[in-house]
């Protein structure tokens, strides 16, 4: 594998994505190169919308996904952003505990 080569986004790493990527970031999830990724954009086959933002190429993370076969994101089990002082924690029978 060379230097220039990147390998393509995990599972993860595409969960993680902001609301839209830049075009290099389209084409590692999408496993093409950048140069790919212009081209199709030029020929107006890129596999979802592209939206054009200034100089810049911008693709909603939604309709990546999408075109990835990814239709939901999973639900996490755990709290996120401190809500767990929101949730009331319980005991193994079921019955609140107020700290």
């Amino acid at each position: 594998m060379s230097a220039r080569r990147r390998r393509s986004l995990s599972f993860a790493e595409a969960f993680d994505l902001p609301l839209t990527v830049d075009l290099p970031t389209a084409a590692r999830a999408l496993g093409i190169c950048s140069a790919t990724g212009y081209k199709l954009i030029r020929l107006g086959s890129f596999p979802c919308p592209v939206l054009r933002v200034g100089g810049q190429y911008r693709i909603p993370t939604a309709f990546l996904l999408r075109a990835l076969g990814i239709e939901e994101r999973p639900v996490y089990t755990v709290p996120l952003d401190n809500e767990e002082d929101e949730v009331p924690r319980t005991h193994h029978s079921g019955t609140e505990v107020h700290a």
